[in-house]
């Protein structure tokens, strides 16, 4: 075959594009701030914050403030030391415009100015200016008050003194409003997910004050956040729905230059709660601080549980896992010069942050279980029956392995499957009730759609461990059909589904069920919510006809527009309320909930793991006064409840 004939001379030093200054933050925002959507939008504040924070962590502020105005713009307050003003040596121009203009400027690169600091990337504001429409900074410094305003990321005009700032008041303020230019429509500033992010960061910055207030809304909304106690008062408020087996244990170390704290406390639950922060930032996938607790907690309870004659000599140690059921831990180290995999700081990679905090958390616990010898048998005895419960967990999972391999990969009987063997095509749909999916089983399209119909309620996975959910029918049939396993067996690449669709009736037995699959896959399968396998499908409430016309209704709203723009009175429209799935006939079912062109779907994910965690932990636990309190706090917003 003749090579094809490339023209050499189309591709020269002309070709070669430089992207100067922010310009490269306004073509490629997905390598700043992670894109352009909602989660993006938050990064914005989050890296103005983190600058006030690491004033915070050098002990020169006490106080961070974030408004958010009607017009969309966000300022952020802080009472630290002010950015510098005055000339650049090198750069000619005000320091001031430096930090906000030249991506990878900062104090933090060199000298005494922070000893730790959650920005060491150096892009943050800069990235901000870059992506916003406008943005002005106002610096109160030697007595003095310094402003500049930036027009996606461009100086207006140079630094000048606009005034004076009370003696000894200092401190910097930065107001910005993000470019539409670049981010999506759709996107706004949710007060809920800041208000997560800051209770998180004056958790795990002791003695500092911040703030949040929402103009968007008459009143205007606001809450703040001082936590005396720290990442220990932090334990106490993600365990307050839970029973505890003893108090927290703290501990708090300096080991060559690396701040270590960290917080534990057992509680007599299921599922581990375990989160990592270093220099403040979430690391939400963990990193070498995470690995070295995990080891340092394993060693520690087994040599506890050796010494004292806990376990017997032929028993095997305890697993990882056996010594973490239960367990809620925050770790929070402070390190002079991080290493993160990327600039939105998931993930810590510094090698020796492992053996420091191993240290750290192998020392302070062991001292602290040979002092209080009743906690450290109520812990031994949680792991002891965590130990026994996994390995029935794993005869039963070997049993269902064993099973399918017997049975050649034989799926649930009731699985309705799809002919397309390519996963990344195909879908799954996880019906309640009988007649419901016969419904679906008629209406979809056998291609690429599979139907799941569940018997009732599933188990409540938040009160079984995992061998008591491996006994269930249902689960058992949702695991056979994901292909994925479960527990230490899971893995992400067998899922035979790329969508795995959770289709409920619109009733509170509906929203129940679905509420108890959601739980599972939090729980024992968090990872297909991660990699945005699990949606909600959205059925209609109404089908609303006036002579010859009919429209579906999605909500109470869509109701009320289209009955308006019949321009019919509501006694003359016939209104069919779908109660259930199986109301439907098929070709209903497929034209408003599974035909991908005319559907909604809604995506699951987790915006922030501590407090989902949590929510599903008051919602599905034990204890019901918590729930209680929910359900009285929020009866007031429930639309469409069927009683």
């Amino acid at each position: 075959m003749p090579k094809p004939v490339v023209n050499n001379h189309s591709y020269g030093a002309h070709d070669i594009q430089v992207l100067e200054g922010l310009e490269a933050v306004r073509r490629r925002p997905g390598m700043y701030v992670g894109g352009t959507d909602q989660k993006a939008l938050h990064h914005l504040v989050y890296e103005v914050v983190d600058n006030s924070i690491d004033e915070a962590l050098a002990g020169v502020c006490t106080s961070i403030e974030v408004i958010i105005h009607e017009d969309n713009s966000v300022t952020v307050n802080d009472d630290g030391r002010g950015i510098p003003v005055e000339i650049h040596p090198e750069k000619k121009v005000s320091a001031l415009e430096v930090v906000m203009t030249i991506l990878h400027a900062g104090g933090k690169f060199g000298g005494d100015s922070y000893k730790v600091s959650g920005g060491l990337h150096g892009v943050g504001v800069s990235a901000v200016n870059a992506l916003s429409e406008w943005c002005e900074v106002k610096v109160r410094r030697d007595a003095k008050l310094y402003f500049q305003r930036y027009e996606r990321g461009l100086p207006v005009d140079p630094v000048k003194e606009i005034g004076k700032a009370k003696e000894g008041e200092t401190g910097t303020s930065t107001r910005f409003k993000f470019d539409k230019q670049i981010f999506k429509d759709e996107v706004t500033y949710r007060f809920e997910t800041l208000s997560q992010r800051f209770r998180e960061m004056a958790f795990v910055t002791r003695q500092v004050e911040i703030s949040l207030v929402d103009e968007r809304v008459e009143p205007s909304r606001s809450m703040k956040f001082y936590f005396e106690g720290g990442i220990a008062s932090f334990v106490q408020y993600l365990n307050r729905n839970r029973v505890v087996l003893h108090p927290v244990f703290f501990v708090e170390k300096e080991i060559e230059k690396v701040g270590i704290e960290v917080a534990i406390q057992y509680t007599d639950a299921y599922a581990e709660s375990i989160y990592s922060f270093a220099n403040t930032i979430n690391t939400v996938d963990g990193g070498t601080h995470l690995t070295g607790f995990r080891s340092a907690i394993t060693r520690v309870l087994n040599d506890y549980a050796r010494k004292n004659g806990l376990i017997k000599d032929n028993d095997p140690n305890f697993t990882g896992d056996d010594t973490r059921e239960g367990m809620t831990a925050i770790i929070s180290v402070k390190h002079p010069d991080p290493q993160f995999e990327s600039q939105t700081k998931v993930k810590l990679m510094n090698t020796e942050a492992q053996t420091l905090v191993q240290q750290a958390v192998g020392e302070g616990f062991s001292e602290f279980l040979e002092e209080n010898p009743s906690v450290g048998k109520a812990i031994i005895k949680k792991c002891l029956t965590s130990a026994r419960a996994r390995d029935a967990a794993k005869k039963a999972r070997d049993l269902v392995i064993r099973k399918s391999a017997l049975e050649s990969m034989t799926l649930p009987g009731k699985l309705a499957d799809c002919s397309e063997r390519n996963a990344e095509r195909t879908e799954i749909y996880i019906v309640e009730g009988n007649s419901a999916g016969g419904s679906a089983k008629q209406g979809r399209d056998r291609h690429f759609q599979a139907i799941l119909p569940l018997r009732g309620k599933i188990l409540n996975t938040e009160r079984a461990r995992l061998d008591k959910v491996l006994s269930n029918k249902e689960v058992k049939s949702m695991i056979s059909a994901l292909g994925t396993g479960i527990g230490e067996s899971f893995n992400l690449e067998g899922l035979r589904y790329h969508k795995v669709v959770i289709m409920t009736d619109a009733d509170v037995d509906g929203s129940h069920i679905r509420t108890l699959l959601l739980t599972f896959f939090f729980r024992y399968m968090p990872q297909l919510i991660e990699a945005g396998h699990i949606y909600i499908a959205q059925p209609p409430l109404y089908l609303v006809s006036y002579k010859k016309e009919s429209r579906y209704a999605y909500s109470e709203g869509e109701k009320d527009k289209i009955i308006s723009e019949f321009g019919a009175k509501e006694d003359k429209v016939s209104l069919q309320r779908y109660k259930g799935l199986g109301e439907m006939n098929p070709e209903q079912l497929w034209e408003t909930t599974m035909n991908p062109e005319n559907r909604t779907l809604l995506m699951v994910n987790i915006e922030d793991a501590a407090a989902t965690d949590r929510t599903f932990d008051m919602l599905m636990g034990a204890l019901v006064p918590p729930r209680k309190r929910f359900i009285q706090t929020h009866a007031k917003l429930v639309r469409n409840l069927d009683i």
